[in-house]
């Protein structure tokens, strides 16, 4: 059976995202949360007899040399971040390679990218150059917009689904942990405008006002992404007028994954109730955990009672109490558990379909 070599390219992040960055214009592509991402995909894929490899990029004129060297028969790319033009050059030095360019985002984020839906128009014109999508619904939305540009038999054959794969670390799992006075809820991840962030902190506030407990509120605050230093600003004024003997604000830098994993356990609840979502590795790594997730339902593979409305604090506190109610092993946690692992298996069957034939 004949099988594929796949060489997975990231773009090295060469900014810190510190909080004097107030407009970010190009932030597709620079995310760590990518490299995680891919090095669960690469482990997936050798785990089935599928050679895959990931390396770095500090920009377009490394890729010729990465290829030179692995010799793969597809190279991903993960993100918007190899200049349209640069392909034209790629295809005619490998001309028996197949390149996707792997989009992570809905059309809602990925509108708001000045370059996003341009480059993808242009990617596409390229001979065996082909763009994927990671979700269901992102995959719909860019074939409507292939279709009415190109045609749709241009359009289904230039793009691919090809989904998240998370690997769980049966490990990680705690015990229910006991809330007494204090609740600690963790909305992390990188700051942007359609992550929420704000109204999940109003919440936060309003659940622990609800339930007379000491509260301490955890973000990231060391990755502020298109724009998103007015969303933690608005976030920093809320709890600089509260009580700081009862809210506090708990800011974290951005941690390699294992290190994230232990912050998260340490958790009561997460939020991940956002605009726009495609998988959400935050929201798996608290399932992973056993720790009680709130999300959006942007975030398909997360059963329904674990989903709240993005805009209405009285139905996310609500929603908060039912979620943290009987989370357990034998409950909730496990059925939470039961659903990632169910993506995983339908991610992996895409993957290998695709790529062993």
């Amino acid at each position: 059976m004949k099988t594929s070599k796949i060489l997975f390219i990231l773009k090295k992040r060469l900014n810190t995202y510190a909080e004097n960055i107030e407009n970010s214009q190009y932030c597709v592509g620079l995310s760590t949360g990518l490299i995680n991402s891919v090095k669960f995909v690469v482990d997936m894929l050798n785990m089935n007899n599928i050679e895959a490899k990931m390396e770095t990029a500090i920009d377009n004129n490394c890729i010729d040399r990465m290829v030179r060297n692995y010799k793969p028969t597809h190279v991903i790319i993960e993100a918007f971040w190899v200049v349209p033009e640069k392909f034209k050059i790629l295809t005619k030095l490998h001309p028996n390679v197949k390149w996707i360019i792997r989009n992570h985002s809905e059309m809602p984020f990925l509108s708001l990218e000045g370059i996003g839906v341009k480059w993808l128009l242009e990617y596409v014109k390229t001979k065996h150059v082909f763009v994927s999508t990671n979700s269901v619904e992102g995959y719909h939305d860019i074939l409507a917009m292939l279709e009415a540009v190109y045609g749709k038999e241009f359009a289904k054959e230039k793009l691919i689904y090809l989904p998240n794969y998370y690997k769980v670390k049966v490990e990680t799992l705690k015990k229910s942990k006991i809330i007494t006075d204090t609740i600690d809820i963790g909305c992390f991840g990188a700051i942007r405008p359609l992550k929420n962030q704000f109204i999940q902190a109003i919440s936060a506030v309003e659940f622990a006002q609800k339930h007379k407990l000491n509260l301490r509120f955890h973000i990231n605050s060391a990755r502020i992404e298109c724009d998103g230093s007015t969303v933690l600003k608005s976030i920093r004024a809320l709890f600089d007028k509260l009580d700081k003997d009862v809210y506090k604000l708990v800011e974290h830098p951005w941690l390699d994954h294992d290190k994230f994993l232990e912050l998260v356990a340490t958790m009561d609840l997460g939020l991940q109730v956002s605009f726009t979502e495609t998988f959400n590795i935050v929201a798996a790594d608290f399932v992973a955990c056993g720790v009680p997730i709130l999300v959006s339902k942007e975030i398909k593979w997360m059963p329904a009672e674990f989903t709240a409305p993005t805009s209405d604090s009285d139905i996310i506190v609500e929603k908060m109490i039912r979620v943290l109610d009987k989370f357990d092993f034998y409950g909730k946690s496990r059925k939470a558990l039961r659903a990632l692992y169910d993506y995983n298996t339908n991610s992996r069957e895409v993957w290998v379909k695709r790529f062993r034939q």
